[in-house]
């Protein structure tokens, strides 16, 4: 099923290249003149569930509340999300917290961390980011905007591991993130073939292909965000009205 995306960088909805993130910027593929409400109640009114705001930074805050106030209990949030902040964001009409840095101290997968967030917010709230890039032929999961490299390896271990412990996961295949050349077709097998619970994989997306071969290799439980390719994004290869129609057919009840 496709899920829909508000990413914000700098304060306002941008469409980045995935790899290219770091303090001093990155590359951008489309930097919207609309502000994060417009695509939070285009959303809720297409009903178009599982999106999720993803603040890429310092400075994104006042924009991510604005997302979520356009559609409480709606979208999830994810970015600088711990145990300290938790219940705050999820005050603010976040229907999942989606983390990651926070339980990867210093590289480090930290159960602690976690166990804290699962104590403070229930495991029902919890998405937990296990976004990837490839290094010497293996996927690893990456923090800190993408750039730091854990010691944990995404693989079905991995998966089952953590899959107790979270509502769902986030995956986004870094190294192909808003490139528009196509998905990770071995990473989506992955996430189809061994992830106990469902999943959304971003990354590379580009065309309606994408999101039928996705949607049935996992029998609809890895869902696929569209970013980059999409034309409320500036991109060419996804009409948003065409994905939200196969969201409608795809889960309309046979006759």
């Amino acid at each position: 099923m496709f899920r829909p995306c508000i990413d914000l960088h700098d304060g306002r909805v941008k469409q980045i290249v995935g790899g290219s993130l770091t303090d001093a910027g990155a590359r951008t593929n489309f930097v919207s003149e609309l502000p994060p409400a417009h695509y939070a109640e285009l959303y809720r009114r297409d009903g178009v569930t599982g999106a999720h705001v993803i603040k890429l930074g310092a400075g994104n805050d006042a924009a991510a509340r604005e997302a979520l106030a356009a559609w409480p209990g709606g979208l999830q949030i994810g970015g600088g999300i711990a145990a300290a902040n938790a219940k705050e964001w999820l005050d603010a009409g976040a229907s999942h917290l989606i983390v990651t840095s926070s339980v990867f101290k210093d590289g480090q997968f930290n159960q602690a961390a976690l166990d804290e967030l699962l104590r403070r917010v229930g495991r029902d709230k919890l998405i937990l980011d296990l976004s990837a890039r490839i290094r010497d032929g293996r996927y690893w999961i990456v923090t800190d905007r993408w750039q730091k490299f854990t010691t944990m390896e995404l693989n079905p271990a991995t998966l089952a591991q953590l899959a107790t412990q979270c509502d769902e996961f986030l995956v986004h295949a870094v190294d192909v993130e808003g490139l528009c050349q196509g998905i990770d077709l071995e990473l989506v097998k992955m996430l189809a073939e061994h992830s106990p619970i469902p999943s959304t994989y971003a990354g590379g997306a580009k065309s309606m292909e994408d999101l039928k071969t996705v949607t049935e290799l996992s029998r609809n439980r890895v869902h696929l965000t569209i970013g980059s390719a999409l034309d409320i994004f500036g991109g060419s290869g996804v009409s948003y009205r065409e994905a939200v129609a196969f969201n409608r057919q795809y889960t309309a009840p046979s006759v």
